[in-house]
């Protein structure tokens, strides 16, 4: 899918503000609210756009124990792979799951109420696993940034130069 620079500023924003109202986000973008509407929709239904969600503060909440985990597998086939990333994914401890290489199989960031519940999590994904060979958890102390936000292809969609319509700022 090509995505123009209009499309760059429509995610840009979203990115920001997912709750912004069809109007505000128009107007950020300056487009009408019909383009704006239009435009949003297409980039939901091409899956651009995978969902929205409201992202909520561990600080208000006091969510328990986060950790970062390096998981390495022992042998490193296919099957094994694939094998404990569905089973990493099911988990609802599990936020987030990423499958690395020069390093760890996987890197995963889950998140539990507290240590029994860590403990559970460690035997339900790693420890009944015969393929699992080595596990590190790095507990989480402070989270001084979460961004979810990704990059939008630097600045400028593919193919444009520098003087033309850029994607922040406006």
């Amino acid at each position: 899918m090509d995505l123009d620079a209009l499309d760059l500023r429509l995610l840009d924003q979203l990115q920001r503000d997912a709750s912004l109202t069809n109007l505000e986000l128009a107007e950020r973008v300056h487009v009408s609210p019909a383009t704006a509407l239009r435009r949003t929709r297409r980039l939901v239904e091409e899956g651009v756009i995978e969902r929205t969600v409201a992202l909520l503060s561990t600080d208000k909440l006091a969510p328990g124990l986060s950790a970062v985990v390096e998981v390495t597998l022992e042998p490193q086939t296919a099957r094994t792979l694939d094998a404990f990333e569905a089973r990493a994914t099911s988990d609802e401890a599990v936020q987030q799951c990423y499958r690395t290489a020069s390093g760890p199989d996987f890197v995963l960031l889950a998140t539990v109420v507290d240590m029994p519940a860590w403990h559970a999590f460690l035997r339900r994904v790693m420890t009944d696993d015969a393929h699992v060979r080595n596990v590190k958890s790095y507990f989480v102390t402070k989270r001084a940034k979460f961004a979810p936000a990704i990059p939008l292809a630097s600045g400028r969609p593919r193919g444009q130069t520098r003087g033309q319509i850029p994607v922040s700022g406006v």
